[in-house]
C-alpha cells in the first residue's frame, strides 16, 4: 500500500492510545508517528512561537516510524507535513485521547485541535477518543472499533475540510450496540478551582469542575450516544461562523 498515514496524540509518544491507533492504522499504510514529547491534554489550537522546536527519532518497526516532537499537538502536525513526512499525507489520525472528547470538550481538546489541523490544511482527518481517562486504559475495543471506521471511511470519503470526531464507549465488545452519526452535545464545563497551600505556605488553586449537559434527552447528541454504549461520531468543521444570522447586523452604519 502507497497510503502515507500520520498519527499524533495529545498525551504524548508514550501513550498508549497512540500505540494502539499505529498499530490498527499500519493495517492501511505506511505511519509515521509525530507525537509530543510529553502530554499536552487540554492544549487546544496552541502552537508553539517563543521556543524552537526539537524533534527525536525513535527508530522504525512494524512499517511505523516513531518521532517525538517538544511541541504541542498542532505544532506535531506542523512539523510533520513540512519537515519530516516525505510527501503530504493521505490521511491524519489523532488519538486514541484517554478520556472522552465528546461535546464541548472538542475545543479544549489538543487530541481533537491536530485533527483540525488537518481539516484547515485540506487532508482527511479523524481524531478518537476512549471514554477511558486512566493512563492504563484498556484499548482491546477501540483496536476492533478503529479499522472498521477506517476502511469504511476509506470507501466513503467526506470533503478534506470536514474531519470526524470518533468517540468510543468504556465498555465490552460485546456491550457495543453500534455506531451512531451525532451532534455535538450543547453544555458547559461548570468549574470550580480548590485552593490549597504549597509547603512553602503560599497559596495555589486547582481546576475541577464537571460538565453540564444542557440537552441529557437529545438522542441525536454525542452525549447521549455514549451513554447507551454507542460509538459516536461527530462531522467537524472549523469554520465557526453562524451562516443563519449572517443579516442580523446588515443595518448598522458608522457614519
Amino acid at each position: 500500500m502507497d497510503r502515507l498515514i500520520l498519527v499524533t496524540n495529545d498525551d504524548g509518544i508514550d501513550a498508549g492510545g497512540i500505540k494502539a491507533l499505529a498499530t490498527a492504522a499500519a493495517l492501511f499504510g505506511r505511519v509515521y508517528v509525530v507525537a509530543p514529547q510529553e502530554p499536552q491534554s487540554g492544549m487546544s489550537h496552541a502552537i508553539t512561537v517563543k521556543t524552537p522546536l526539537r524533534k527525536t527519532d525513535h527508530g522504525t518497526q512494524d512499517n511505523i516510524t516513531w518521532i517525538s516532537c517538544s511541541g504541542t499537538p498542532v505544532d506535531c502536525v506542523k512539523l510533520a507535513m513540512n519537515k519530516v513526512l516525505p510527501r503530504r499525507p493521505d490521511i491524519i489520525l489523532s488519538g486514541i485521547n484517554h478520556g472522552a472528547n465528546s461535546a464541548t470538550s472538542v475545543v479544549y481538546s489538543g487530541t481533537m485541535a491536530a485533527a483540525i489541523e488537518g481539516a484547515i490544511n485540506q487532508i482527511p482527518s479523524i481524531g478518537f477518543s476512549l471514554c477511558d481517562y486512566s493512563h492504563i486504559a484498556d484499548f482491546t475495543v477501540a483496536a476492533k472499533v478503529i479499522p472498521i471506521i477506517l476502511d469504511y471511511y476509506f470507501s466513503h470519503p467526506l470533503p478534506a475540510e470536514i474531519c470526524l470526531n470518533v468517540n468510543i464507549p468504556k465498555a465490552k465488545w460485546e456491550e457495543i450496540k453500534g455506531v451512531k452519526i451525532c451532534k455535538q452535545t450543547n453544555g458547559f464545563w461548570k468549574e470550580e478551582f480548590d485552593t490549597r497551600i504549597d509547603p512553602m505556605g503560599k497559596e495555589y488553586y486547582w481546576l475541577t469542575g464537571e460538565f453540564e449537559n444542557l440537552e441529557p434527552n437529545d438522542s441525536l447528541s454525542d452525549e447521549f450516544a455514549l451513554k447507551q454504549n454507542f460509538v459516536s461520531i461527530v462531522p467537524i468543521k472549523y469554520d465557526f461562523t453562524a451562516y443563519e444570522y449572517l443579516d442580523t447586523f446588515k443595518d448598522i452604519r458608522l457614519k
